[in-house]
């Protein structure tokens, strides 16, 4: 444990975002794992909505610096590829 009070303070506020960060990591994880449900159940309206809303969640965890962009950008892509393919199927 520090002795400084600074860096107790640091530890502290550190704790707090790391929770936050890990919460916000598996909010974009379960948005992930609903568009993969909705592909493989072949829900052409809900695929669109829940890309829609997973590539939200990933901009937002950007902006919050949770997420690296290009991190967020491989993920949005690979989603976008993926919805692509199974409208053309």
């Amino acid at each position: 444990m520090a002795n400084i009070k600074s860096q107790i303070k640091r530890i502290r506020t550190n704790e707090k975002a790391k929770e936050r960060n890990k919460s916000n990591r598996s909010a974009i994880k379960t948005a992930i794992r609903r568009f993969q449900d909705a592909l493989t159940a072949g829900d052409f309206s809900n695929i669109a909505s829940e890309l829609r809303t997973a590539s939200r969640d990933l901009d937002i965890a950007v902006s919050k610096g949770v997420l690296h962009a290009n991190a967020a950008a491989n993920k949005k892509s690979a989603m976008a590829k993926a919805a692509h393919k199974a409208q053309a199927k």
